[in-house]
């Protein structure tokens, strides 16, 4: 229970976040990614103040012995750049320029106007849904 209550308060934390800097407008991030048009450097900003807060405060949460709410912490093992990786993260960059919408804005964005958002919400489901069977598939090989 005391886990769930940390992972609510940090996504009403981060979707509040999300807010207050404009994050959940599209027509915002796409403007950032048209740097050769009319660019708008807010996300840049955004980007830079997450980067400096979480640069700060993980030297001093990993010396910590547990994470509230849990025994341990997770922290990913793998550091390969594979061709599974290069390829999920174009993917990710091509649909966050087409919809204007990462996961975190798109669920916060259903609040001010939820066609768009949930549509872009829906393909990402079956999009995840359809990569694990690739995986499976190709883990079978």
């Amino acid at each position: 229970m005391k886990q769930n209550l940390v992972a609510l308060f940090c996504g009403l934390l981060f979707g509040l976040g999300l807010s207050l800097s404009q994050m959940i407008d599209r027509d915002r991030i796409l403007g950032f990614l048209d740097i050769a048009g009319n660019w708008d450097s807010t996300l840049l900003f955004v980007l830079g103040g997450a980067v400096g807060v979480t640069v700060i405060t993980f030297r001093f949460v990993l010396r910590l012995r547990q994470p509230i709410g849990s025994e341990k912490f997770y922290l990913p093992t793998n550091t390969t750049v594979d061709r599974a990786l290069i390829i999920g993260a174009a993917i990710f960059g091509i649909g966050w320029g087409i919809a204007g919408y990462c996961p975190g804005p798109a669920i916060t964005a259903l609040v001010i106007d939820p066609a768009n958002p949930a549509l872009f919400l829906a393909a990402l489901i079956i999009g995840s849904f359809l990569s694990d069977r690739i995986s499976l598939l190709d883990k079978h090989k």
